[in-house]
């Protein structure tokens, strides 16, 4: 290890950042990424994101440690001297199972010890990138009909099937809720980000204009394995067939006061931040016992007042059913949303469970209050030019809305995740503009979407 090339780059990266900081224009974060991997080379990935210009000599890498749980020692021992900074555990769905795994990373039981400082080192996971969407699995979800959204299911590079308990993040949350209601501790009570993971130094590009995730390596329809190649490539060495599976994701919406490095910095440990697909949507998510109504023209401030926002606790009342206001607007420039979604997990008898309800529909669809799912709303798409359904979906959606099995004795979360009409995947458009079919073996179109953070209902004897 040549010390003196990783403290050369490690200031270059720390100068570039403070230099080309703004406040209230462009905020700039000094950060990197720790790759520490599990034995296996299990993904356990985390992006350190330090709060101002106080940073540390050199970073913490996997060369000093690939267990997780020593950086969080390294970040504790920086803030104690002031140096205050956050991590945030990504590409999850890679790790094997082991991002949140019931035991430590080497083996033993999780306690409140390490609960406490995983979360105070780690507020926000990922849910969302290039490499797949960590939200859930179809097998931990069989009856959600939109948890098969950028799944991979096999080890970069193999055809190995990939484990999906303890690798994706709704999966973590109710872990998190049955270890609160069995020990006393929630180790996964995580606010939700969305982010590239791109290796061209860019933030995520739209559908119609994805660039790739690797530079040169897949810098066009044909590398990234969307197009049919034009040349022999006998050895494999150009067409990377693994990319055509890679998402066009993902972006983090942040709640601040302000565009300023503390204010953002602020909202990420609050966890007022939400994830999107790649849209640049936005999501208000509130809960509480004395919300104001869906039309007053004060919603958001009286909601501040008489609720809690996403990422919060909303302590039960015994003889009270809280209400829910979520409200979200559509990108300017990506499709329509279709439908306004919550997703419920909470703990009964030693049991995780979990329930996706439609709560509000475009087009003035009515929710279906047998199935708590609005119908289709039609909108289709044109895979000859890629146009869209004009005159169908909602610029916002926004309802007041009660969970109709709601028990103030059960540990729950609630996050809210919204879904835009379909719309063509990237592969389509390289397909499209190079006059060819598209792939059949991946997706034609999708549905773009975003995620809140989410809501935890706390038992009073909790």
């Amino acid at each position: 290890m040549d010390v003196e090339v990783i403290t050369t780059a490690w200031n270059d990266i720390v100068e570039t950042a403070n230099r080309h900081n703004d406040p209230g224009n462009f905020t700039t974060f000094v950060a990197y990424e720790y790759t520490g991997t599990g034995p296996n080379r299990e993904m356990l990935h985390r992006n350190v994101i330090f709060r101002d210009s106080n940073a540390p000599d050199l970073p913490f890498s996997r060369l000093d440690s690939d267990n997780p749980a020593d950086l969080w020692d390294w970040m504790d021992n920086n803030r104690s001297i002031g140096i205050e900074s956050l991590a945030i555990p990504h590409n999850s769905n890679y790790s094997e199972g082991l991002m949140f795994d019931l035991v430590d990373y080497n083996g033993n039981p999780l306690d409140s010890a390490y609960a406490d400082q995983r979360m105070r080192n780690e507020p926000l996971v990922e849910i969302t990138q290039v490499k797949g969407t960590s939200e859930t699995h179809p097998a931990l979800s069989p009856n959600d009909e939109w948890a098969n959204f950028g799944v991979l299911y096999t080890r970069i590079g193999t055809d190995v099937l990939i484990q999906p308990e303890g690798a994706y993040v709704r999966d973590a949350l109710l872990n998190g809720i049955r270890l609160q209601e069995e020990q006393d501790f929630n180790p996964f009570k995580y606010g939700i980000s969305g982010s590239s993971d791109t290796h061209n130094g860019t933030a995520v590009g739209s559908e119609d204009d994805f660039y790739g995730v690797s530079g040169l390596l897949d810098s066009n329809g044909q590398r990234r394995g969307s197009v049919p190649l034009d040349t022999p490539d006998p050895d494999g060495s150009l067409y990377f067939d693994r990319y055509a599976r890679f998402g066009a994701s993902g972006m983090t919406g942040v709640w601040a006061e302000e565009n300023t490095r503390e204010a953002i910095y602020d909202a990420f440990r609050r966890k007022e931040t939400f994830g999107t697909s790649g849209p640049r949507l936005k999501v208000r998510f509130f809960a509480g016992h004395d919300l104001p109504e869906i039309d007053d023209s004060e919603l958001v401030a009286k909601a501040y007042e008489g609720g809690v926002t996403m990422g919060g606790d909303l302590i039960a009342e015994s003889d009270g059913v809280p209400s829910f206001i979520a409200w979200a607007a559509k990108d300017p420039n990506s499709a329509p949303l279709q439908r306004l979604q919550i997703i419920k997990g909470w703990v009964e008898g030693g049991e995780m469970y979990e329930q996706v309800y439609d709560i509000a529909c475009s087009d003035r669809i009515v929710v279906d209050p047998t199935t708590n799912r609005c119908d289709d709303n039609g909108a289709t798409v044109n895979l000859e030019n890629c146009s869209i359904s004009s005159n169908l979906g909602a610029s916002e959606l926004r309802v007041k809305w009660t969970d109709p099995n709601y028990d103030p004795t059960r540990n729950a979360f609630y996050y809210v995740r919204a879904l835009e009409n379909p719309s063509c995947r990237w592969s389509t458009w390289d397909a499209m503009r190079a006059g060819v079919d598209p792939r059949p073996d991946v997706p034609a179109t999708i549905q773009e979407r975003l995620w809140s953070s989410p809501i935890w209902i706390i038992p009073e004897r909790n």
